[in-house]
């Protein structure tokens, strides 16, 4: 899954595009590149970030997706708005990237409708821009199970067959503001991706920076966690820098 950020917000500046014509023209990038889908988000998920309403965001991403769906790419977007959801999925989206929890029922729903695919992410608080704190149990699985059973059950009681469990390890939690502690816990979640199979969907992991340890080397970053979300059993992998991360997974593939 390669990323098309529209918010200049976004902190990772490579994946930061100016307009729809760029936009569209990184996401047929990353398709060539190896990305199966391209996620596009018009709000970024940093603390300090603007908010970006619901037309805005309907208004930025309409042209992006109309462009990439009509070249045949698959679409996700990135949001916690029923309005955006929906105003996407008209426009050609085929996946929600979904970044909240207070209105699950609406996006099941309006996913069905469409047989889109949800990412179903977990999420501690209404959304991602209003979160608590992560938590410091000792195992990291058992609360991302908790979390996700009763969500499931509502997606599959809404009609909804198609999902993905991520556990959200890239947002921004105050308890996890620590770097070295963060980069820990995704580990730890990394390496368990497996157990969450449980629940019976696959699973996708959005591969962090790391900024504390990788520094200028940043851009590196996520094809180790990609080989750390791989050997824990992960499906779906979630990159700024797909070429990186494709090559690398490509390699670890060809010893198994």
């Amino acid at each position: 899954m390669g990323v098309v950020n529209l918010s200049r917000d976004s902190w990772y500046r490579e994946s930061v595009v100016p307009d729809a014509r760029t936009a569209i023209r990184r996401g047929k990038v990353l398709a060539a590149q190896g990305a199966a889908i391209i996620d596009i988000g018009a709000e970024s998920t940093l603390p300090d970030a603007v908010r970006v309403d619901a037309d805005s965001q309907i208004e930025q991403l309409g042209p992006v997706i109309e462009g990439l769906a009509s070249s045949g790419v698959l679409i996700s977007v990135e949001t916690y708005s029923p309005e955006v959801a929906r105003a996407c999925l008209e426009a050609g989206a085929r996946v929600l990237n979904l970044t909240g929890t207070a209105i699950d029922r609406e996006i099941f729903g309006l996913a069905a409708d469409y047989d889109a695919a949800v990412v179903l992410c977990f999420v501690k608080g209404e959304n991602v821009r209003e979160v608590n704190a992560f938590g410091g149990e000792e195992d990291p699985v058992d609360p991302l199970i908790e979390h996700f059973a009763p969500r499931i059950e509502a997606a599959e009681s809404a009609g909804l067959e198609k999902l993905f469990i991520d556990p959200g390890l890239g947002f921004y939690y105050e308890d996890l503001s620590d770097g070295k502690k963060r980069v820990a816990r995704q580990i730890e979640v990394f390496l368990n991706s497996f157990r969450l199979k449980q629940l019976g969907y696959p699973v996708c992991q959005a591969l962090p920076h790391a900024f504390d340890f990788f520094l200028d080397e940043v851009r590196s970053a996520e094809g180790m966690f990609a080989v750390l979300a791989a050997i824990g059993g992960c499906d779906l992998f979630r990159t700024h820098e797909v070429p990186r991360v494709r090559a690398t997974l490509e390699t670890l593939g060809s010893v198994s």
